[in-house]
């Protein structure tokens, strides 16, 4: 779970008091982790930008609503993923009616040998993870890239946590048995 401190919640409170600075602190903390989730999501980098910005700005719009400042992470994550599923809901034919939500790593500085082997392995993990559904793909990154718990993710895809659980333990399956098929 991310670590939630006073450190956190002080710029939620001035946020919330309007105080720009403390939307720049928001803003630092949260925009790469958020870019990314999305960019995994969506694999376009201009909506995944877009999307991202739209977040933010509906966070600001709508700060007064969020009762405990030490959800705003999973509250600005689920901003995002709503946005992820209007992108999608745009983007489909009107013919399809197809939610795609719906579901029937301290280690010593490595040198530019090391590097370039970690950005390969990373790639071909990276083209695995893409070959998951978007339920399975959202919830592993949600879980062990962004390090939410199993009810913030509840939360953010607005899922049961049952589902949730289902979601990640498929998700893990079948990430295990692409990774064997590609050993071999």
């Amino acid at each position: 779970m991310p670590v939630v401190t006073e450190e956190l919640q002080l710029p939620v409170r001035e946020a919330r008091a309007g105080e720009s600075e403390a939307w720049e602190a928001l803003l630092a903390r949260y925009r790469l982790p958020l870019y990314a989730y999305v960019y995994e999501l969506v694999h376009q980098e201009q909506a995944s930008l877009d999307i991202v910005q739209e977040s933010f700005i509906n966070a600001a719009r709508h700060i007064n609503t969020l009762q405990r400042d030490e959800k705003f992470g999973s509250w600005l994550f689920n901003i995002a993923h709503q946005k992820c599923i209007q992108h999608w809901r745009k983007q489909r034919p009107a013919e399809a009616p197809i939610d795609p939500l719906d579901e029937d790593f301290p280690e010593p500085e490595p040198g530019p040998p090391e590097l370039l082997i970690r950005k390969e392995q990373e790639e071909a993990f990276m083209k695995l993870l893409d070959q998951l559904a978007v339920p399975h793909r959202a919830v592993l990154l949600l879980h062990f890239v962004e390090d939410f718990s199993l009810e913030e993710i509840a939360r953010i895809t607005e899922a049961q946590i049952g589902t949730v659980k289902s979601r990640l333990h498929y998700a893990r399956k079948a990430l295990r048995k692409l990774l064997e098929e590609n050993e071999t």
